[in-house]
């Protein structure tokens, strides 16, 4: 299955948090096409830096580590993704999480995310 990871779902999964769902974990563990979003290693970074998120240091090369380990892919962030932004309603004021949204819409691929808010969308949640 194909299916663009939130931040959380990520960092839960690589820390084998028990609030990830057990369908997010059977997407870790089966064969699946995942993506993450290339804004969502830049919250990562911007979080590391900012001290409310501790992970080993470098941040950057442990991330691309997991993602390889994980066979994850990176989706870029393209201006299609950002002009879809316009189009978007203000349920969700976060930056990173509405471009996660746009990249759902414009890529056709599911989200998954624990985050209620995203079911305020036109998008495929998986949870």
């Amino acid at each position: 299955m194909k299916a663009l990871l939130d931040t959380h779902t990520f960092l839960w999964a690589i820390a084998n948090d028990p609030k990830l769902s057990r369908r997010a974990q059977q997407l870790f563990i089966g064969p699946s096409d995942l993506s993450f979003s290339v804004a969502s290693i830049w919250e990562i970074v911007t979080k590391s830096q900012t001290g409310r998120l501790d992970l080993p240091k470098p941040v950057g090369p442990y991330v691309v580590k997991k993602l390889a380990e994980n066979r994850i892919g990176v989706l870029p962030l393209g201006l299609d993704h950002v002009l879809r932004l316009e189009s978007l309603s203000l349920h969700h004021r976060d930056p990173f999480d509405r471009i996660l949204i746009a990249q759902s819409l414009e890529e056709g691929l599911p989200l998954v995310t624990a985050d209620p808010l995203f079911d305020r969308y036109p998008i495929q949640v998986i949870w």
